[in-house]
């Protein structure tokens, strides 16, 4: 079972953990999340498309990411979901934290912080290993094909990030 930290309205640990996506969450508690986005030195960005099979947003578009586990900095929570989603290792990679964002859900008692990070380093297609269980395909995709995809509405979390992409 993979437990979460919970953070108060202020980002700090508050001792308690929750059980990974049991959202039951009172409204000044919060877990927190990565997202990590790379970019290779021709402007292209590393997306992934979401397995069809899944409950949300099946189908869709985005960038590696996922829930931080108990104990973990969010620096070593997003180099890992990369790893794990992609086959990537940005350990070496140039940038790292970008920037954060808070959502507050209280009618889904979901509520949840967002740390982004932007990565440049040169990968090419074989580099890419997909998860699987969570993947059904990859793209190095221009900042105009990620934006055509959040205007049809198959890009996951692009109002909230779309600072990051230059």
């Amino acid at each position: 079972m993979e437990l979460w930290d919970i953070y108060n309205e202020n980002k700090e640990k508050t001792g308690r953990t929750m059980k990974r996506n049991d959202w039951n969450m009172k409204p000044d508690e919060f877990h927190l999340t990565v997202l990590g986005v790379i970019k290779r030195p021709d402007g292209t960005y590393l997306i992934t498309r979401r397995k069809l099979d899944k409950e949300w947003a099946a189908g869709w578009w985005e960038v590696p990411g996922g829930g931080v586990v108990a104990g973990e900095s969010s620096a070593d929570a997003v180099k890992r979901e990369i790893l794990e989603e992609t086959g990537i290792d940005v350990t070496g990679a140039d940038g790292g934290y970008a920037f954060s964002y808070k959502r507050v859900n209280p009618e889904e008692k979901n509520n949840y912080f967002v740390d982004v990070y932007k990565f440049t380093m040169d990968i090419d297609t074989s580099d890419v290993k997909l998860q699987e269980a969570e993947t059904s395909g990859f793209s190095f995709a221009t900042l105009s094909e990620i934006s055509d995809y959040a205007k049809q509405g198959i890009f996951l979390h692009y109002d909230s990030i779309k600072a990051v992409f230059d």
